[in-house]
């Protein structure tokens, strides 16, 4: 069995790590990586983004560039949304399927148009745990005569500038106006001088830019955001934003066994709209007759904190079992995602959570939790 110290050598590191070896992060391993889970401390960082402006370091996620004169019709083949509906500059959230209408990964895939000879490029940003896995998915079905696949995993810095005073900070860095780009919209543009490719999305639930560029330049960047006031945050506040905005988190809430209509995910399933695409005889099954479980929100009615794992109650007996809890930094009480049987799933319905061996009241509530004031639509 190997020891701690070659687990820990083992573990991938960001580029921007020794930067926080010097802000004396805390660390953990996520997903086969060394990353920051606090700085100064969750609250903090949560605080940071909800009210003025945080960022992340998410270097580790998987970063590929498509391009071929067919791509979004060879795409369209493996999700479940209508990409044929991008313009260039906009972007679709969506999950990879597989036969049976499980998720595989959810991702952004980021559409730039046409080149002058007529190829369609992108860009697609994919979980970390899960980037080999979605590469050779990919690469299985993608005809490699005609698209140009690069993995720009190792070769690129990712930086999150999340909150409402993200924009402010990050345009003196950036030639470009940002205000001009839409919620989901996205450019390459110039930030310190040096080409990136900068997108109006997060994970968090504020506004914010996620900037990915050459490394050398993101560690120019990083110091620089540190420079202008903005808060490191780590894994730990970047969990409880995206469960306060109710975004689901792959591994956990969704997963291969899973599909998108039981994760509350159904917006992205374009039925009416688009041909065929793995998976989709099962949804359309699931449709017509209706899931028999899904992803519900639920509040806690006490203090007791629901954790991933634990078992959802009806009546005294199981019914579900939690994906994700934590206590609200910004609502003040816990919150919690369970997947339950589609009866039980309707808001004000009362049920339980089993939290070492005592049951306490939990009941299914709307989400997302939290709704920001501050970020912009579509």
């Amino acid at each position: 069995m190997a020891n701690q110290e070659e687990v820990i050598l083992s573990l991938g590191r960001s580029p921007l790590f020794e930067l926080a070896q010097e802000l004396k992060a805390r660390l953990t391993n996520f997903g086969g990586w060394e990353m920051p889970v606090q700085f100064v401390g969750i609250s903090k960082e949560h605080e940071a983004v909800r009210n003025a402006a945080g960022m992340f370091d998410i270097s580790h996620m998987g970063k590929f560039t498509l391009q071929g004169k067919n791509l979004i019709s060879q795409l369209q083949l493996l999700v479940p949304s209508d990409f044929s509906r991008l313009q260039a500059g906009q972007a679709q959230y969506t999950v990879l399927l597989n036969p049976q209408g499980g998720i595989i990964d959810d991702i952004i895939f980021y559409y730039q148009g046409e080149n002058a000879a007529g190829e369609q490029r992108g860009v697609m940003i994919v979980n970390a745990a899960t980037t080999h896995k979605d590469k050779a998915w990919l690469l299985q079905h993608l005809d490699q005569n005609e698209i140009q696949f690069q993995d720009l995993s190792p070769k690129k810095v990712l930086i999150a500038v999340q909150g409402p005073k993200a924009i402010t900070i990050l345009q003196t860095l950036v030639q470009e106006d940002l205000t001009s780009v839409k919620a989901f919209g996205h450019l390459e543009g110039t930030v310190l001088g040096k080409p990136a490719f900068l997108a109006r999305t997060g994970y968090t639930g504020e506004d914010g830019f996620e900037v990915m560029i050459d490394l050398d330049a993101g560690v120019e960047l990083w110091r620089s955001l540190l420079n202008a006031g903005v808060i490191p945050c780590g894994l730990g506040a970047r969990d409880t934003l995206r469960l306060e905005a109710a975004m689901a988190l792959y591994g956990q809430d969704i997963d291969d066994t899973t599909t998108p209509l039981e994760a509350g995910l159904g917006w992205l399933v374009h039925l009416d709209s688009k041909g065929d695409f793995i998976g989709r005889s099962v949804l359309e099954q699931q449709k017509a007759a209706g899931v028999e479980r899904r992803l519900v929100g639920l509040q806690m009615q006490g203090r007791n904190i629901a954790r991933h794992g634990y078992q959802v109650l009806s009546t005294g007996a199981v019914v579900g079992e939690v994906t994700s809890g934590t206590l609200s930094p910004t609502l003040g009480y816990p919150i919690a995602l369970a997947y339950v049987p589609t009866e039980l799933a309707t808001v004000s319905q009362q049920l339980e959570v089993e939290i070492r061996g005592k049951a306490y009241p939990a009941v299914v509530v709307k989400r997302p939790f939290y709704r920001s004031k501050n970020r912009v639509t579509q």
